[in-house]
């Protein structure tokens, strides 16, 4: 239960979530979705979750790229981005027809901070409006009542803070009153260099590659609003 009179009513807090890896499990999605776009353009197949780690929350050229890259092949600009158009189709279909359950803590974490005035809640993600969309839509996230920015919104993707930075601008907030919520080193990177604090969860990757968030958690069900405006306050 939060104490609203320790809170400080008059400051403001962010809280900004990362979606792949964070919200749900769309990177089993992703990996499908790219599988399968792969053995149709290049004959690639075999393809594992490892293989698409360094590309995680840099786009979809950078992710398939990445995916190539852990089988020897170095895509051109063009067939990265034939490859990412194919992916988000057969992401689009496959969520058409199956569910996305967000990860346990996630709307309670969302719920809470939405039901406080000086709390506000943004999406930030490097996906394309479409796919993010989507995914938001499966996993029955509110994102309507929340500040939505996707890599459409904007040209550098992580470990460039641009997207953190517009999400932190479009609350009205600076981003050292903003806690980013991620799930891969780039994305904490990002958050870092916006002067942002940074809560890693280990949905994708191990707590070591994460070292440089302030809190490192294994589930967003380890965490409240009270130790995320602790983290913020300092």
């Amino acid at each position: 239960m939060l104490v609203f009179e320790d809170m400080g009513m008059d400051k403001q807090y962010g809280l900004i979530f990362d979606l792949d890896g964070v919200i749900a499990d769309t990177e089993s999605v992703n990996v499908r979705a790219t599988a399968k776009a792969f053995e149709e353009l290049f004959g690639l197949k075999d393809l594992k979750a490892e293989d698409f780690e360094a590309g995680l929350g840099r786009g979809a050229e950078e992710y398939v790229k990445a995916g190539a890259r852990a089988h020897g092949v170095e895509l051109t600009d063009e067939q990265a981005g034939a490859a990412a158009k194919l992916r988000q189709e057969n992401f689009l279909k496959i969520l058409a027809v199956e569910p996305l359950a967000p990860y346990p803590g996630v709307i309670e974490l969302i719920e809470e901070a939405l039901a406080l005035e000086n709390v506000k809640v943004a999406i930030a993600t490097s996906g394309t409006l479409e796919k993010s969309r989507a995914a938001l839509e499966a996993a029955k996230i509110p994102y309507r009542k929340m500040v939505y920015v996707n890599g459409s919104d904007v040209k550098n993707k992580k470990p460039n803070p641009e997207l953190f930075l517009t999400a932190a601008g479009r609350m009205g907030l600076t981003p050292e009153r903003c806690v980013v919520i991620e799930d891969a080193p780039d994305g904490v990177r990002a958050a870092k260099a916006a002067g942002a604090k940074c809560i890693a969860v280990t949905n994708t990757t191990t707590a070591n590659k994460l070292a440089q968030a302030e809190l490192i958690v294994g589930s967003l069900e380890e965490i409240d609003l009270d130790g995320i405006i602790g983290l913020i306050d300092g």
